[in-house]
Order: structure tokens, then C-alpha cells, then sequence
């Protein structure tokens, strides 16, 4: 076994930090350019369907790289697992909170609520002004619970339905999600980001919220104006076809604004700071108790029952709640919109997750994340060139940790000094780990964020992408700032 006296670690709200004095920068990236070819050579030959599995194994593989160039470099094999089981361990309840979302979609489903969210979004939202209004819907919850995924996960799942029954790209409407959801997640100070990223450089947490209203507010204006526009180019599929629609819905389930109590419940719940895991858990409880209430008949069609019993409800709960449940309809369009995957549907971005802290945790244990860090910091000097190499650190591991906490963590505590030695505020660090380490991950098919709202949306992170123009923009923004000297606040001598 190899000896581990070259690596040390410092410890950062139990992230740990791990440095390799015998790993050159090349080595470090030797595992990143070997995934980045093995992934881009996998999605030419599976195309969508790659993240059915193979991509899967391709981060394995990728893990793989990384370890054998840890060990020509003194790090022994029980050093990499336990980085491993550490990351694996730190997506526990990210993993649970997944196979919860689909449970909840599942009781939803069956007890009518999607579909009434649905039935009435029809008759509100016109695909004129649907996608500004998906975005602005989605950043007041997130701003009010903190939290991008929850918002992605209750009323982001709605609006994607209502989307698709109104002829609406699903990538458009994820990005409208997505966009508003981080905006409000960088904004909220109930965000658990949003306090990390003063504690990492050293501000606090309302200097920080007001400092990052500069980049962020004309990012989200402009990003506004980009689905206003876009709502413009959308056109209605009829009169006709939405009112067959709505009588379709209308045939299939008891709708009633009754059923709105449960969201509502729930939203109330993350308001109050109730954990996410709890507030979803009691919302697919809910959901199966109104299923019960409102809708017998599609709780006995579940069931596979003509007449519903406690054996038989019990049996179409829990089969809503774990694998895939359709409601049968006759409209081919309300088809996708009836149909529910459980937990089981979320397995596959699970495996995905485990797989992607698999790679990072590698990487992290040979010391390559510190490395490569260490050298984006080496290569600038000037200011720009500064903020330049911290928003390509905090990318750059969001690619290669799979994480948007180590995004935050690591170039935090890397060029927490560099800043303070060019006499820059911590807050100038502080909004630039938000608005290239948090808003970024989600636009990475195996980080964490990527692969859960991608998997609890139902839309393939490269078809929403480019529609989620609040997360790729927000980096350029910062980095405008930057080139301008615009709002870069420097340190006052007491």
C-alpha cells in the first residue's frame, strides 16, 4: 500500500480540500480530458438515449482514469474510496428527496392534482405570455422557499405539463423554470448556496444578497425580455383543440379547486423552514389521501379493481407512489400528461448521481480539484484575470466534481486571499462563486443539479440548455462587471 504523507487536507464545513504535492497539472487533467472525449464520443453514438446507461458508466470509466493516475502519484486505493463513500454520503438526502419527487408526482397524478393544475393553467395562461409567467412563478416560490429543486419539483412539474398541452417546447419551459428557480435560489437567504458563499470568502450574508442584486437583477431583466419575446413567437393550437382537451381532463378526473389545498400545504411547509424531505414526504401522503376523497375510480383503475376496497386502495396508492401509473384517456395528447413514474422513474438519474461522486470523489482524493484550481489561480494577475479564473474554477468543477458545493467550497477557499491581496472586497468573491458555481451546475448532465431537475422535469438537460438563459448568462454578466469595473468594491482600511 502506498503512503498518503504527501496529501493533506483542511477541513471547510466538513468539505474537505485535499492536496497532492507529487500531481502535476497535466496529470490532473488527464481524467477530465479522458471523460470529456469518452462522454462527447458515447452522446454521438447513443444520442438521447445516453443517459439510459451508458453515460453512467462512462463517469465510472472516468473514475477509473482518475485513479490510475492517483496511483503513479502515491495515493492509495482505500484514500480514493473513502473520498468516494464521503461525496456518495453527502448526496443522501439529495437521493432521497428524488425517489420522493417521484412519489409525489405519482399521488398528484392520481389524486387529480396535476391535472387540475393543469385543467385551469389551460384557461389562464395563453402561450403568449406562459413562458414569462412560468418564469416569474417559479422565482417568487423559490424566493420564498429557498430552494430551486423544491420549486422544481411542485409547481415546475404543473407548468410543464400545462406547457406541453399547449403545444409548447419542453426545453422552453424547463428553461423558463429553471431560470426563475435559480434566481431565486441565489437570492433567497433561506438558500442554502446563498449562505455558503459568504461563509467561503469571508462576508456576510445580507452584504452579500445585496451585493449580488448588481449582476443578478439586469441578468434576470434581460433574461425576462428574451421569453417575452419568445412568447410572441408562440402560437395557440386552437380553440378547438384546448376545449376538447379540457372536457377531456374534465371526463377523466373529479377536478375541483379542493384539490390546490395539498400544493398549498406544501409550499407552507418549506415556507416555514420544514425540510424539504418531511414537506414532500407529507405532500405524496396527502396526495394519496385525496386520491382516496376525490378520485375512487382512478385509485380502483390503478388497482386494477372494478369496485375499490382497502386492499384494493392500498394497492393503487402504493402503486402510484413506486412505479409507473397511467390514467386512461382517449386523447392522444393527454396520453404523456397522464402518466406517472413513482420512484422507479427516478432511479436512473440516482445512478447517475452515484456514478458522477464516484468521478469527483477520485478526483478529489488525488488531489486534481486543488491542483487544477491552484493553477486557473497562477495564470492571471490582473483583476479581471482574477475573476476571469475564478468563474473558470467554479465551471470547470462543476464539470469535474459533479457538485455545485464543491464549486462553492473549493475556489472559495482557494482565492478567498488572492482577492484580499488585490484589496477586493470578500463580497466581490462571495457573488462570483454564486453567479458562475451555483446558476452553472444545472446546465451539466451528471452534476447533481443537472441530473436531478433534468430527471424530475422529464427534459434532457441539452434540450433545455440553451432556453435556460438566467444560468448561462449570469457568468458573462460577472465577468462584464468585471471587465468594466463596474460595482468591484474594494477593501477599506479601518
Amino acid at each position: 500500500m502506498q503512503d498518503d504523507k504527501n496529501l493533506s487536507e483542511i477541513k471547510i464545513e466538513d468539505q474537505k480540500i485535499i492536496q497532492n504535492k507529487e500531481l502535476s497539472i497535466w496529470e490532473a487533467l488527464i481524467p477530465v480530458f479522458a471523460l470529456i472525449a469518452m462522454l462527447a464520443y458515447n452522446v454521438y453514438v447513443f444520442g438521447d438515449d445516453a443517459l439510459s446507461g451508458s453515460n453512467q458508466f462512462i463517469l465510472l470509466l472516468g473514475g477509473a482514469v482518475a485513479a490510475i493516475v492517483g496511483f503513479r502519484n502515491k495515493v492509495s486505493y482505500e484514500r480514493m474510496i473513502e473520498e468516494v463513500a464521503e461525496n456518495i454520503k453527502s448526496t443522501a438526502g439529495a437521493i432521497l428527496i428524488l425517489l420522493m419527487v417521484g412519489s409525489l408526482a405519482g399521488t398528484w397524478l392520481i389524486s387529480g392534482i396535476i391535472p387540475s393544475m393543469i385543467y385551469y393553467g389551460l384557461q389562464i395562461l395563453n402561450p403568449t405570455i406562459f413562458l414569462v409567467a412560468c418564469l416569474i412563478i417559479c422565482a417568487v416560490i423559490s424566493v420564498a422557499t429557498g430552494s430551486s429543486w423544491t420549486t422544481s419539483a411542485t409547481v415546475g412539474i404543473a407548468l410543464i405539463g400545462i406547457g406541453e398541452a399547449l403545444g409548447i417546447s419542453l426545453g422552453m419551459t424547463a428553461g423558463a423554470v429553471l431560470s426563475g428557480a435559480y434566481f431565486g435560489d441565489k437570492m433567497s437567504p433561506m438558500s442554502d448556496t446563498t449562505n455558503l458563499a459568504p461563509a467561503m470568502a469571508g462576508t456576510d450574508l445580507f452584504t452579500h444578497i445585496r451585493y449580488m442584486a448588481y449582476t443578478t437583477i439586469p441578468t434576470f431583466v434581460v433574461t425576462i425580455i428574451f421569453f417575452i419575446i419568445l412568447g410572441f413567437t408562440q402560437t395557440t393550437t386552437g380553440d378547438a383543440n384546448t376545449q376538447q382537451m379540457l372536457t377531456d381532463i374534465n371526463k377523466a378526473f373529479n377536478i375541483t379547486p379542493w384539490l390546490f389545498i395539498v400544493p398549498v400545504l406544501v409550499i407552507i411547509l418549506i415556507i416555514k423552514k420544514t425540510p424539504p424531505l418531511i414537506a414532500l414526504l407529507a405532500g405524496t401522503i396527502l396526495g394519496g389521501v385525496f386520491a382516496l376523497i376525490f378520485q375512487p375510480h382512478i385509485v380502483a383503475q390503478v388497482a386494477g379493481v372494478e369496485k375499490l376496497n382497502f386492499e384494493a386502495a392500498y394497492k393503487g396508492v402504493m402503486q402510484a407512489i413506486t412505479v409507473e401509473t397511467s390514467v386512461a384517456t382517449d386523447n392522444e395528447v393527454l396520453k404523456d400528461l397522464f402518466t406517472a413514474g413513482g420512484m422507479k422513474k427516478m432511479l436512473g438519474t440516482v445512478w447517475l448521481i452515484l456514478l458522477a461522486m464516484v468521478f469527483g470523489g477520485v478526483m478529489d482524493a488525488i488531489g486534481a480539484l486543488a491542483k487544477i484550481s491552484s493553477f486557473m489561480l497562477s495564470l492571471f494577475d490582473s483583476v479581471f484575470g482574477l475573476f476571469a479564473s475564478t468563474v473558470a474554477t467554479c465551471i470547470g468543477l462543476n464539470f469535474t466534481a459533479s457538485d455545485q458545493y464543491l464549486a462553492i467550497v473549493v475556489p472559495g477557499k482557494m482565492y478567498a486571499q488572492a482577492y484580499r491581496d488585490k484589496g477586493l472586497a470578500p463580497e466581490n468573491l462571495s457573488r462570483t462563486l454564486e453567479d458562475s458555481g451555483t446558476v452553472t451546475s444545472v446546465l451539466i448532465p451528471w452534476n447533481t443539479c443537472g441530473a436531478y431537475h433534468s430527471g424530475v422535469l422529464g427534459v434532457p438537460v441539452i434540450d433545455y440548455a440553451f432556453y435556460a438563459m438566467f444560468n448561462w448568462l449570469s457568468p458573462f454578466t460577472t465577468l462584464i462587471y468585471a471587465a468594466f469595473r463596474i460595482k468591484i468594491k474594494q477593501l477599506t482600511s479601518k
